[in-house]
């Protein structure tokens, strides 16, 4: 497997010329944790057995946002604060496209516009469900915004999923409506277009007709996955770069047309902005929810699930727990904290000892002709030195 560091330690300098008037902090920011993600370069962390004396030190991930490897345990805990707020209700996921001629101006000003664009959204889906005749409330939304297609070209989008259904404060009712129809999306596209309008200074030229689209994802359990795979562990995949030969790289993506892996060759330079080209402003929050499923309706959803009696802790009985650092000595089962989809995750809690950290953050200093594995002592901080 082709890891994204080595791509950036081979390309970077290529990329840094071609790209230097398109980058910003972010990008750079991005670009030198990434390159150092569990590297020799990056700081470690001590873990100390609980049974045993023995002690070792584990490379620690730069813990972007944006690493592939980096996130799972964040992803699944996304993934789990959302299905604690699921409903007994058919579940829409409801996607808003912007539309091709904007993208420059979106790319200029993403903050902004990617802002006004979550508001739009959510005035469109309230406005919805409060005129509609089965439901005439507020709704309970779940907004993720995407910048990428499946080939990593800039195509920014937000998905929204939300359940059928609504809370009537004014007469303290819970509506839901039955079948596999939510909105009509030619609607949905009118409504959109006009706020869109409102807000932004569009230039002459841009299609009244955005993208929108409506389909039923049944309990929304698939769909919340489907986005925390996304939401903290970048664009692409390690295991589909394919190859890095004579300055490209060559990767793999599936068509969202015909289901089929396709493959892409492009120089190196080109594919690490096809990845960086995607990292959102500093603190910009890419997921959102709006309704009743905001963070502080914590106390209506439990009521709602006591009333409803539904329990959506059974759903989560599946999850796959967070691994557990094992402790060599001991012969325990080699598996990491850092290890995505292990089959031996689920024993390691009775073949062998566990190993507790310790310190985290802690600066490698290599190729010193020191003793291996002693602490030294610098101005303000401790450092360990390790055989690399």
């Amino acid at each position: 497997m082709i890891l994204l560091s080595s791509l950036i330690d081979q390309f970077e300098t290529s990329f840094t010329n071609t790209y230097q008037d398109r980058l910003l902090p972010s990008h750079l920011k991005a670009l030198a944790a990434l390159k150092i993600c569990r590297t020799k370069h990056s700081s470690v962390m001590q873990v100390n057995c609980t049974d045993c004396d023995h002690q070792s030190f584990v490379l620690h991930s730069c813990g972007h946002r944006n690493c592939p490897p980096c996130q799972h345990h964040e992803s699944q805990q996304w993934i789990e604060r959302q299905v604690k707020k699921q409903v007994p209700a058919g579940y829409f996921m409801i996607t808003f496209t912007l539309p091709a001629q904007l993208r420059t101006l979106v790319w200029q000003h993403q903050r902004l516009i990617y802002g006004l664009l979550f508001d739009c959204v959510w005035e469109t889906l309230q406005s919805f469900s409060r005129n509609d005749k089965q439901l005439k409330g507020d709704p309970g939304v779940i907004a993720v915004l995407h910048t990428h297609s499946r080939s990593l070209d800039y195509h920014p989008h937000i998905h929204a999923v939300m359940p059928a259904a609504v809370v009537d404060k004014i007469n303290r009712l819970w509506r839901t409506k039955q079948g596999k129809y939510l909105f009509n999306h030619k609607a949905l596209v009118k409504l959109l277009t006009q706020l869109a309008k409102e807000n932004l200074a569009l230039p002459n030229g841009v299609p009244q007709q955005w993208v929108v689209d409506c389909k039923q994802v049944g309990s929304g359990d698939k769909a919340l996955v489907y986005f925390g795979r996304y939401l903290y562990r970048g664009v692409i995949a390690e295991k589909d770069i394919l190859s890095c030969q004579e300055g490209t790289v060559t990767y793999r993506y599936q068509n969202s047309k015909t289901k089929r892996f396709e493959t892409k060759t492009v120089s190196g330079a080109r594919f690490l902005w096809l990845v960086l080209q995607h990292i959102l402003p500093k603190g910009f929050r890419c997921a959102r929810n709006y309704g009743f499923l905001h963070s502080n309706s914590k106390q209506l959803i439990q009521v709602l699930h006591y009333l409803l009696k539904f329990d959506p802790e059974k759903l989560l009985a599946k999850n796959r727990q967070r691994p557990q650092l094992s402790c060599e000595c001991c012969e325990c089962c080699e598996c990491c904290e850092c290890c995505e989809c292990c089959e031996c995750c689920e024993c390691c809690e009775c073949c062998g000892a566990k190993m507790e950290i310790k310190r985290t953050g802690i600066p490698v200093i290599s190729r010193l002709l020191v003793k291996p594995g002693i602490w030294l002592w610098l101005p303000h901080k401790w450092i360990v030195v390790l055989m690399m």
